[in-house]
């Protein structure tokens, strides 16, 4: 396949760009893998990646309902951060960043990720104070993070509300590695990468059910025939709890919610950073495209949901949230709005794991950390898939967790999986 670089780009632009190869191949199956990953969204895809490059398992399928990247992969906001506190998520979200920072170049793909800080807005000495407790614990594991007063404030993002707001900024706690990336790129990028290392990425076949004999996982059922493999893999998001039960379980201690998000007609440079505030039972967060248009989005709705659309009372909600926090972009036009489908866990936290059938491994439960946490979340559940034992990092991200009394709850909301954003 051929390299993405300068000389090929000059070259092709002289050949009528006649020289180029596929991205990824469109192959039929094999009549067996190693390993299937169920969902070719960005968890799946880094999974494969990292399977056949750090492990050399490269008898790999992904396994895609539609195409590659078109469910959740493609429906969020795009933020990269690592302000996490609590043992097991510090280390995890922090390599995740790390990996985000090296992507472009080890994938040879330009996933587009600008480190232009992401700020969250204080509004009372109780928040500047807990604030200060998580950003301490991340200084002193090896990140970054900086707490800003309110002239720093600003100076750095000029346009928000300080004047007349219903509840007053105070300053900011910031983390300036932190920033965003382009969610298509990512996945294209992923899978070029992975097809490159042999993996089979197989679009349009959605899976029916999971094969089970004498208590083992014998391959995945599918819209175009029935796919046999030595260990099954799910990362599907959303859908998680509707593959669970093809496998022939019950429930997941999971809920199933909408995540609305929108984006405005384009506009000149306004927003340098990610601005995100959460007060009062609202959430907002806001970042600039390369394209000009404002990106944002709130809360989830609450109701449980399998739908990706959207409702007019969340696009209130949201308009709401953005015009008290920046006046200045009242009238601005709405562009599109779109719906993605959240796995919401009873702590906020993920399962990376495998399951009580031996050969089956499960991905799921990120709630709002799912884009973010992309490139590591495929690094360690590549090697757990490749090793049959955890990661110290992520043995405590277990189905169990909730038997044993280990709580990763890093909002400190308690077990409703509605309230962890």
């Amino acid at each position: 396949m051929t390299r993405y670089n300068a000389w090929n780009v000059f070259k092709n632009g002289l050949t009528g760009q006649k020289g180029w190869d596929r991205a990824w191949r469109d192959p039929e199956p094999r009549s067996e893998y190693d390993v299937i990953i169920v969902g070719a969204g960005l968890h799946g895809l880094a999974t494969a990646y990292y399977l056949a490059k750090e492990h050399g398992l490269k008898n790999v399928a992904v396994v895609e309902k539609g195409w590659l990247g078109g469910g959740n992969a493609g429906r969020n906001t795009t933020i990269v951060r690592s302000n996490y506190m609590l043992p097991g998520n510090r280390q995890f979200y922090e390599k995740s960043l790390s990996l985000w920072e090296n992507l472009t170049n080890e994938l040879n793909y330009n996933v587009m990720f600008s480190q232009r800080a992401h700020i969250t807005l204080l509004h009372s000495p109780a928040a500047r104070d807990a604030a200060a407790r998580r950003y301490n614990t991340m200084r002193n594991t090896g990140s970054d993070g900086e707490l800003w007063d309110l002239a720093k404030l600003k100076k750095e993002v000029p346009h928000l509300n300080y004047n007349n707001s219903r509840f007053p900024i105070m300053g900011a706690a910031v983390q300036p590695r932190a920033g965003n990336a382009r969610h298509d790129a990512v996945a294209w990028g992923y899978a070029r990468g992975a097809d490159m290392q042999g993996v089979d990425i197989l679009q349009n076949r959605e899976v029916t059910a999971i094969k089970r004999e004498n208590g083992r996982v014998t391959g995945v059922e599918t819209s175009r025939g029935f796919i046999k493999g030595k260990k099954v893999a799910l990362a599907v998001a959303g859908n998680s709890s509707r593959l669970w039960q093809m496998a022939g379980f019950n429930t997941l201690p999971i809920e199933t919610h909408k995540l609305q998000a929108f984006v405005s007609e384009p506009l000149k440079p306004l927003l340098d950073q990610v601005v995100v505030f959460g007060v009062g039972h609202a959430h907002f967060y806001i970042s600039q495209s390369d394209k000009g248009g404002m990106v944002f989005g709130g809360d989830i709705d609450w109701y449980k949901s399998y739908a990706q659309r959207g409702n007019l009372p969340l696009v209130q909600d949201v308009a709401e949230c953005a015009v008290s926090m920046m006046p200045c972009i009242g009238r601005v036009r709405l562009l599109r709005h779109w719906s993605g489908v959240m796995d919401m866990s009873m702590d906020g936290s993920p399962f990376i794991c495998k399951t009580p059938i031996d050969n089956l491994y499960l991905n799921a439960g990120w709630n709002y950390g799912g884009f973010k946490a992309s490139p590591a979340s495929g690094w360690y559940f590549s090697d757990l898939i490749a090793n049959d034992r955890p990661d110290p990092v992520i043995a405590g991200h277990t189905l169990d967790r909730f038997q044993r009394g280990y709580i990763i709850d890093e909002r400190g909301a308690g077990p409703d999986p509605k309230l962890h954003g």
